[in-house]
């Protein structure tokens, strides 16, 4: 895959043993979250998720994405749209990334819910992370974003 972004290198590795990837989407300061189907046979079920998922076979964390993202919204998208990548370990200690995107509002219209989640919809920053149904994990590393973007985060 070509690398257009200044994202660490290791995020486009596909040899590295990526468990998988979550995308912030931003548009302004709103971003898009998929209400999870509510079945018990899924974490964190009825919850409200970021696109991205597990990483499929040879794919790098990078195109583990961009797949999820288009898988589930709809949307797609390049390296080069993509301005942060961040490590983390999940739960049980396999590497999981965390990226970030800001996109024009005209791309709004691209955005259609694909075959998982009850639905989509834009909510605030701010809101995702107090919200009672947000994602505790995801919570945080938005927080670890925000605190990595300081004024960089475009206002709405």
């Amino acid at each position: 895959m070509d690398r257009q972004t200044d994202i660490s290198p290791g995020a486009f590795d596909r040899a590295r043993d990526v468990y998988g990837a979550k995308l912030l989407i931003l548009f302004g300061t709103r971003m898009p979250v998929i209400l999870r189907d509510n079945r018990s046979d899924i974490p964190d079920p009825n919850k409200l998720d970021l696109p991205g998922g597990g990483r499929e076979a040879g794919e790098s964390a990078v195109e583990c994405v961009l797949r999820e993202t288009r898988e589930e919204l709809s949307l797609g998208l390049a390296p080069r749209d993509l301005h942060y990548g961040r490590a983390y370990r999940n739960g049980a200690g396999r590497e999981v990334w965390f990226f970030a995107a800001h996109l024009d509002y005209a791309r709004l219209d691209e955005i259609a819910l694909g075959d998982e989640g009850q639905s989509w919809h834009l909510m605030q920053m701010a809101e995702y992370l107090s919200h009672a149904s947000g994602i505790v994990a995801f919570q945080d590393r938005l927080a670890d974003y925000l605190a990595w973007a300081g004024a960089r985060v475009p206002p709405r």
